[in-house]
Order: C-alpha cells, then sequence, then structure tokens
C-alpha cells in the first residue's frame, strides 16, 4: 500500500497577504518546500492558522500517494 507524503515548509505572510486569503483575493499559495521542490495549493488550506498579525510558522502538509490533500498542520 503506498505512503503518505509529508512536506515541511515554511511560510510567513504578512497582515495585508492574510486579509487577502481571507478575502478570497489569493487563491493560491506557493512556497519552497524544505527539500527544495515548489509547492503551490489552494489559500483556503490556511485559513485555519490565519491570525490578526499575519502568518508566521513551520507547516507540514500531508499528501496521498496520489498527492491528494490530506491536512496541514502547523509544527511551530
Amino acid at each position: 500500500m503506498p505512503q503518505h507524503q509529508f512536506i515541511r515548509f515554511s511560510l510567513s505572510l504578512s497582515r495585508e497577504q492574510c486579509l487577502k486569503v481571507y478575502q478570497g483575493l489569493a487563491k493560491n499559495i506557493s512556497v519552497l518546500a524544505d527539500d527544495g521542490r515548489r509547492i503551490a495549493f489552494p489559500a483556503g488550506n490556511i485559513q485555519p492558522f490565519l491570525t490578526r498579525q499575519g502568518i508566521n510558522g513551520y507547516f507540514e502538509m500531508e499528501l496521498t500517494a496520489e498527492n491528494k490533500f490530506v491536512r496541514l498542520h502547523r509544527l511551530r
């Protein structure tokens, strides 16, 4: 049975950038993963982590073997 994959990355968004996500104006987020891959995912996936100050943290994204999104977890 294929294993899930885990991609770790840092994410830092200003208050203004987070506002665009919250308002639905930003559709995708693009980041450089720790392993050097550029990944893009729907901005809605980070909505649970939005604060008034923005986002500044280290995250782990879980994907199925078929690259389907499972969850996003804040590590710190």
